[in-house]
């Protein structure tokens, strides 16, 4: 069993499931400010509008929930894409490529979530790059068969 990617690849598929969950139920949760500082903060993010030009002005809270709302549909598009490709049995070249995707677009938002945010989402994010290398390393082993 652990020598099988798919094995592998269905525990990154549900932490990518998981993560999108957590991440999204974050989005209807408004943060309380814990001093006069925060609350000026917080205050700002949702009223002061930028002028972007050609009508857009958005809050900073405007651009931050859109690209929250990013990050939760990218870990359900590699979910959704991953768990349909292994259901359909595909062939073992097409999961190396689609594998060596996935790793290097959630590789790439590991080291920014890593940088940019804080321990959870950098824990979550670390596990799908775990289980999709386990994946990736564990199908690189098995022999090159291809289906019509």
């Amino acid at each position: 069993m652990l020598k099988r990617y798919t094995f592998w690849l269905w525990i990154a598929i549900a932490f990518l499931l998981l993560n999108m969950i957590i991440h999204s139920i974050t989005l209807f949760i408004q943060p309380a400010p814990q001093n006069e500082t925060e609350r000026q903060l917080i205050h700002l993010m949702t009223t002061y509008h930028n002028d972007f030009g050609a009508g857009f002005h958005p809050t900073p809270q405007n651009l931050f929930t859109a690209l929250s709302s990013c990050f939760s549909l990218l870990c359900l598009l590699g979910a959704l894409m991953n768990a349909y490709l292994v259901r359909k049995r595909v062939s073992t070249e097409i999961m190396r490529g689609v594998l060596a995707i996935d790793l290097l677009v959630f590789g790439i938002c590991f080291v920014v979530v890593a940088i940019f945010t804080f321990l959870l989402p950098i824990i979550m994010t670390g596990l799908i790059v775990v289980f999709l290398t386990l994946a990736f390393i564990t199908l690189l082993r098995e022999p090159r068969m291809t289906t019509a």
